[in-house]
C-alpha cells in the first residue's frame, strides 16, 4: 500500500468510468486532507512523512505539500491541465501539461528547468475506458521506456506489472476489502497522476504480493504484506498497518479528512 506521489514519475495508473462519492451524516462530502506515513523497513523508529492536500470550493485539489516538495494544480472544466512542482526552497523544479482524447487522459508531458530531464507518460485504454498500460519515456526517441500493465477485478487493480528495461520486471498482486479508499473523492485525473493501485482502485487492498523476474525469466517472491485497517463512521480508512510475512511491522498510514 505504498503511497508514492508520482509527480513526474512512472506509476501504475487506471481511469474510472464511475467513482462513488462518500458523504458524512450531514450530507457533506468527506475529502482526504492529510496522509501520515511511517515505514519500518529500515528502522524500528521511523520519522513520519506527511502529505497535506488543499482544495478549492469545487472540491478540487489545488495544492499538495509533502516533506520534500509542494505541487500546485490547475483545472479546466474538471480536467487537470497543468501542475507545477517546487522544492523545499519553493523553487520551480518542473511543470507538467496534460492532454486529452475526449474525456480520457492521453499524455502528460513533464518539462524540467534542465530540458535534458524532460519526459512524458502516455496511456492506453481498453474498450471499457480503463487504462491497461502506460509508457514512460525519458528521451524523445523513447529507446528505453518504462512500461506498466494492469489487470482488474471490477474497479480494483489485481495485478500491476512494471517493466524497467528488459531485465528488470516487478509484479504486484492485490486482494481487497469492500470499502471505499481514502482517495474516493479526489479528482479522477489527479488520481491517475498520483498513481498506484491503492490510490486509484475503488477499494482498499488488504494483501500485497511482490515478485521479481530474473534475467532468465524466473519469478521469485520478494515480499508478502498483510494490511489491517481501521475505519471511521463513514467507513473510510483512518489507519492502515502493513505487516510482513515474518510478523514484522512494515508500514503505517494515518488518514485525516475534512468536510465540504
Amino acid at each position: 500500500m505504498k503511497n508514492y506521489l508520482f509527480l513526474g514519475m512512472m506509476g501504475a495508473v487506471v481511469f474510472f468510468n464511475s467513482c462513488s462519492s462518500n458523504d458524512d451524516n450531514s450530507g457533506q462530502k468527506l475529502l482526504l486532507s492529510k496522509v501520515t506515513t511511517a515505514y519500518y523497513d529500515n528502522t524500528s523508529t521511523p520519522t513520519p512523512e506527511e502529505m497535506i492536500l488543499e482544495y478549492n470550493d469545487k472540491g478540487e485539489v489545488i495544492k499538495i505539500k509533502t516533506t520534500y516538495n509542494t505541487s500546485a494544480f490547475e483545472y479546466s472544466n474538471g480536467k487537470l491541465v497543468k501542475s507545477s512542482h517546487y522544492n523545499k526552497e519553493q523553487q520551480l523544479e518542473y511543470y507538467s501539461v496534460s492532454s486529452y482524447n475526449g474525456d480520457q487522459l492521453a499524455n502528460v508531458q513533464y518539462n524540467y528547468m534542465n530540458s535534458i530531464n524532460n519526459s512524458s507518460v502516455t496511456y492506453g485504454y481498453d474498450s471499457n475506458g480503463k487504462i491497461i498500460h502506460s509508457t514512460h519515456c525519458e528521451s524523445p526517441d523513447c529507446k528505453e521506456p518504462t512500461t506498466s500493465s494492469l489487470a482488474y477485478n471490477g474497479d480494483n487493480i489485481t495485478v500491476e506489472t512494471n517493466n524497467f528495461w528488459e531485465s528488470n520486471t516487478y509484479k504486484r498482486e492485490f486482494t481487497y476489502d469492500n470499502k471505499l479508499n481514502p482517495y474516493t473523492n479526489v479528482n479522477k485525473y489527479l488520481r491517475i497522476i498520483i498513481g498506484g493501485a491503492y490510490g486509484i482502485s475503488m477499494n482498499n487492498y488488504i494483501t500485497e504480493k511482490i515478485t521479481h523476474k530474473s534475467k532468465n525469466g524466473d519469478w521469485s517472491n520478494n515480499q508478502n504484506i498483510t494490511y489491517s485497517i481501521q475505519y471511521n463512521s463513514s467507513q473510510l480508512p483512518v489507519q492502515v498497518i502493513g505487516t510482513e510475512a515474518n510478523g514484522k511491522k512494515y508500514v503505517q498510514y494515518n488518514y485525516e479528512y475534512i468536510t465540504q
